[in-house]
């Protein structure tokens, strides 16, 4: 039987989402953790699951603002990007926040910064229920990462 990992935070600093997964633990597997983290998703409130997605650190925040594994997922640890990238995230994060009401998440998957400024760019012109949807998909996405690394536990 598995706890969640106490050293590792697989969805940040969720607060809804961790309160209701920490009070079923423990699980027989990270594949029944993440299953059961799925189903708690799509129970949980409007909300919740807007305080799950600003739980998530903004792509291309400062340094010191993000957690020891985003830091690590966003590249910070090899980062060349060049201010005016740096810049460019900080302007769309903030239309995406003003157009939806909560943060831009995205499975960086490695990705550079550069790469991410077109998908938030193209995001920019979904619907607030497909924004909320998708940004919970990539939250599931980057915990199941985290699980999968060796180096995450």
């Amino acid at each position: 039987m598995l706890e969640l990992p106490r050293q590792l935070n697989l969805f940040e600093h969720a607060g809804p989402l961790l309160d209701r997964l920490r009070a079923e633990e423990p699980f027989p597997s990270g594949a029944a953790i993440l299953a059961r983290a799925r189903a708690i998703v799509k129970e949980l409130s409007e909300a919740e699951q807007i305080a799950v997605i600003n739980a998530h650190p903004r792509i291309g925040e400062r340094r010191d603002k993000v957690s020891a594994l985003s830091f690590k997922e966003q590249g910070y640890d090899r980062d060349t990007t060049p201010p005016e990238v740096l810049k460019r995230l900080a302007t769309l994060n903030e239309a995406y926040e003003q157009k939806f009401g909560f943060r831009f998440v995205v499975f960086v998957n490695r990705r550079s910064k550069e790469a991410i400024v077109p998908i938030l760019e193209a995001r920019l012109r979904g619907s607030r229920e497909e924004e909320r949807r998708t940004a919970l998909r990539e939250i599931l996405a980057i915990a199941e990462d985290r699980l999968k690394r060796p180096c995450s536990h």
